[in-house]
Parts: structure tokens; C-alpha cells; sequence
């Protein structure tokens, strides 16, 4: 599993033929990629790893504390495309992302232990594979890549 984590000042996503609407302020939008050879301990795995990442400044300016610190909040949008292969052409491959059906039940498992490590009401998600508009605010800006163990 692959997560692009952002620190966001404000995050909201958008589905317009749902009228569907979320934001979030202070915390991390969450781009969540599943691989095809990805299970429920990488979902796990990464979902503690995205909640205790240290990237929100200390007192003392410096890269030290957790979302779940700052008691911030967090924006978890699924995104297959982040396992898009472009070395060859320029028409990317998704051969490495993982079918719709598998996808989404390893996203609800990564949605669920967010969920269970900052509390219900400071998760908030999009609509698996619906085409949604995001507005993230970054914060920083910072950004970091972060897979799955052994990956």
C-alpha cells in the first residue's frame, strides 16, 4: 500500500451528483493507493504509520509530533492512480493497482484503524471510485511518501 501524506492547514472533498461534502481543518489529507499483492496487515501497518508520523512542529519549530498530538484531523481519499507505471509511453500503466472489489475493502480496513486510533469524528473520507474534487491547503508544504512494509 502506498499513502502520499499531506500536512494541510484545510482539506475538503467534493462530489457533486452525490452532493456530497467533507473538510477537515488542522491535520493530514491522505491519498491511499492499494497495490494488487497488498492485505490487511499492510492496511494496518500503514494506517499506524500515517496516524503516529511525526510531521507537525514542537515548540521548538522542529518536525516532532503526531496528528493524533495535535488532535488534528484527517482526510482519507482513495487514489488508485498512485500506482500508475509511466516508465514506458506516456500512457501510464495500472497494472500493479489493485482490482475495485479488493481495493476498497483494504481502504475501509485503513479507514477503520484511523478511525480506531484518532476517534471517529476526526476521520473523514471521499467516495471510492468516484471522480471527486479535492482542495488541499498544504501546510509547509510537506509531503511524504509512505508505503507498506516490504514493499
Amino acid at each position: 500500500m502506498r499513502a502520499l501524506v499531506q500536512r494541510v492547514s484545510e482539506g475538503a472533498v467534493k462530489i457533486k451528483k452525490d452532493n456530497y461534502y467533507q473538510e477537515i481543518k488542522k491535520g493530514l489529507v491522505i491519498l491511499l493507493g492499494v497495490k494488487e499483492d497488498d492485505t490487511e496487515s499492510d492496511a494496518i501497518f500503514l494506517a499506524d504509520k500515517c496516524t503516529n508520523l511525526r510531521i507537525f512542529e514542537d515548540g521548538n519549530q522542529k518536525m516532532n509530533i503526531s496528528v493524533k498530538d495535535i488532535n488534528g484531523d484527517v482526510l482519507i481519499i482513495s487514489q488508485f492512480t498512485l500506482y500508475a507505471d509511466a516508465s514506458k509511453g506516456n500512457r501510464p500503466s495500472f497494472v500493479d493497482a489493485a482490482e475495485p472489489k479488493k481495493a476498497n475493502d483494504l481502504y475501509l480496513k485503513f479507514v477503520q484503524r484511523v478511525k480506531n486510533n484518532l476517534g471517529e469524528e476526526k476521520v473523514k473520507t471521499g467516495i471510492f471510485g468516484e471522480m471527486m474534487e479535492v482542495k488541499i491547503i498544504n501546510d509547509g508544504p510537506v509531503t511524504i511518501l509512505v508505503e507498506s512494509k516490504g514493499k
